[in-house]
């Protein structure tokens, strides 16, 4: 309430500072004609200016900005994935692989351009089911996140996050995998039903983190193209990445 009054009464001392400045005009000339001319002129170029300065240049500064934001925001998605991602996919991929089975088939290479890349997202969001889990995978994985809980704690209270919803629904999914299995004692007692269900919930995480790899590899190679080297040789996509440059 103090905010708006403090700007009303700006207003009010700006419009009353241009009226006095008309009227010293006028008794200094005695011209009302060349006031009137000129102050039509500049009101007629008032909704120039307001195109000008809102819709335009206002419109650059707010996408400048966006893509500032996005950059921080794909530095704290690197970080999530080095820290947890990573570790994550290769745990499910050994979980739902059969040993004669390859799914690991998404080899990103260095030539691909914005298309490859959303084909290959395209193709990961189109394959479904439930992964098998084990309570041997099931125990590594929960050491792996409770161990990290606090990075993601902390990666939640992110206000850049904010900008980058498919992200922000990727670490709900984490989170919600992670108390899942923090509520649980030996794996090796639970029932089908219940591995089933804790394989629906790794199935949600995995397909999130899937998907958002191959988005921030496009990113990688755009912006830095030697993090995009080591990240495409160590992509848990491919079965035959290694990071050993041959």
């Amino acid at each position: 309430m103090i905010g708006r009054r403090w700007w009303l009464g700006l207003a009010l001392a700006l419009v009353m500072l241009s009226l006095a400045t008309y009227v010293m005009h006028f008794l200094i000339f005695e011209d009302l004609h060349h006031i009137l001319i000129f102050a039509i002129g500049d009101l007629a170029f008032v909704f120039i200016e307001v195109l000008l300065v809102t819709l335009i240049i206002h419109e650059l500064l707010q996408r400048r900005e966006r893509l500032l934001k996005m950059g921080k925001l794909n530095m704290v998605i690197g970080a999530f994935y080095s820290e947890v991602g990573l570790a994550m996919m290769r745990m499910v991929d050994g979980m739902q692989c059969e040993p004669e089975l390859i799914c690991r088939d998404i080899k990103v290479r260095k030539d691909w351009n914005h298309e490859d890349f959303a084909q290959a997202m395209a193709q990961l969001r189109q394959r479904k089911g439930v992964v098998k889990v084990e309570p041997s995978g099931l125990m590594a994985m929960r050491e792996h996140l409770s161990q990290r809980r606090d990075f993601l704690l902390r990666l939640m209270e992110n206000p850049n996050l904010l900008e980058h919803e498919r992200f922000t629904e990727l670490l709900l999914a984490v989170f919600h995998l992670t108390d899942e299995l923090a509520a649980r004692g030996r794996f090796d007692e639970l029932p089908g039903t219940d591995l089933a269900h804790l394989g629906g919930d790794v199935q949600r995480a995995y397909a999130q983190l899937v998907v958002e790899w191959i988005q921030y590899l496009e990113y990688l190679q755009r912006s830095y193209p030697y993090l995009f080297s080591l990240a495409i040789r160590e992509n848990p996509l491919d079965a035959t990445a290694s990071p050993v440059v041959t």
